[in-house]
């Protein structure tokens, strides 16, 4: 099972932070994941002055420079709204110079700034990311590529460099609805579910979607890989942890903070649901291990990745948990799933 973290890359409007220290706290928290001995880690894309990070492959090429063996995903590209032949050739320069290290979290947008600014209708999302993600995996798959489609001009023969290795891993990330789990599974991608609400029944319901499109359209069972998204803080406790985190996460989410988005949080509603079969991925170490063995357990789970530094987190509090995380967690999943 791979372990790891990501950042959205939110910078809190009550803060002191700007782009650029955002920009150099998230480099250095990914050489640190890397140093504490995680798989992987993610970076988001947005495209408003709320988040630092707009072309996640150009921030996780740095943390390529400066680390060896940790896999380098953006989480998510908005894919719908850019053009796939860009995406392809950011992600395949990634891949080089990170040595073969690259991914690619797909996904629709869960915001609606980025359709206005590329110059494209929200009304017709589903239909542009199906279209483009189509586009992105013939470009990965086939060495020359004759294409047509509603939202871009033609490609005839196009051979696009660099070309990218063909088993670049590329996952559907799929927010919550039942047609893009059912899409993912069907494609036979690997999916990436975003889990921050409800409880294990729900994010099950969705899995078994996702397997049974996959199984329905010929795939094997060992390509249908699940990975699973939560806001998440380790503390030293579970009580210190909630404790903690809560004025963060109850700003992240609140409507006040968000120009409307959101829902408001309590601290008795968040240790609901950071408790065993919750989504939020908040507590002390044990807890986290805990929570993570049920996730493989009951969901078949390949990989989790933590949300790790939302809200305007300190930098000390980020850190911590990154190695907590490494050190303590991961190490006991490890030997729990070895034995």
């Amino acid at each position: 099972m791979e372990l790891g973290v990501f950042s959205l890359s939110d910078i809190f409007a009550g803060s002191d932070d700007t782009a650029e220290s955002r920009t150099a706290d998230i480099t250095a928290y990914g050489i640190a994941a890397e140093r504490a001995g995680l798989d992987v880690f993610g970076l988001g894309e947005h495209h408003s002055r709320h988040f630092a990070v707009s072309s996640p492959a150009v921030n996780l090429a740095a943390i390529a420079q400066a680390t060896s063996r940790i896999l380098l995903t953006s989480t998510a590209t908005v894919l719908s709204t850019l053009d796939p032949v860009r995406v392809y050739q950011d992600f395949s320069s990634l891949d080089l110079i990170s040595h073969g290290r690259a991914e690619i979290y797909a996904g629709r947008s869960a915001f609606v700034e980025p359709f206005a600014l590329f110059g494209h209708d929200v009304h017709d999302l589903d239909s542009l990311f199906s279209e483009k993600l189509d586009l992105l995996l013939r470009l990965r798959d086939e060495d020359a590529v004759t294409w047509a489609g509603a939202h871009r001009p033609p490609l005839r023969a196009a051979a696009v460099n660099p070309p990218m290795r063909p088993d670049l891993p590329i996952w559907a990330a799929v927010g919550g609805t039942p047609a893009s789990a059912q899409r993912a599974g069907a494609l036979g991608l690997p999916m990436a579910l975003g889990f921050i609400g409800g409880t294990l029944d729900h994010a099950k319901r969705l899995i078994s979607l996702y397997r049974a499109a996959g199984r329905a359209a010929g795939h094997p069972e060992d390509q249908l890989r699940v990975g699973i998204t939560s806001h998440f803080y380790v503390g030293e406790s579970h009580d210190a942890a909630i404790e903690e985190f809560f004025p963060y996460y109850q700003r992240y989410l609140s409507p006040d903070t968000n120009d409307g988005r959101g829902w408001h949080v309590d601290l008795a509603g968040t240790r609901a649901l950071a408790e065993r079969r919750g989504a939020l991925m908040v507590g002390g170490p044990r807890e986290i291990a805990t929570k993570i063995l049920d996730l493989k357990a009951e969901l078949g789970v390949d990989r989790f990745l933590g949300q790790v530094d939302l809200g305007g987190l300190p930098r000390a509090m980020v850190n911590d948990s990154i190695r907590r995380f490494g050190e303590i967690v991961a190490p006991a999943v490890r030997k729990a799933l070895d034995s």
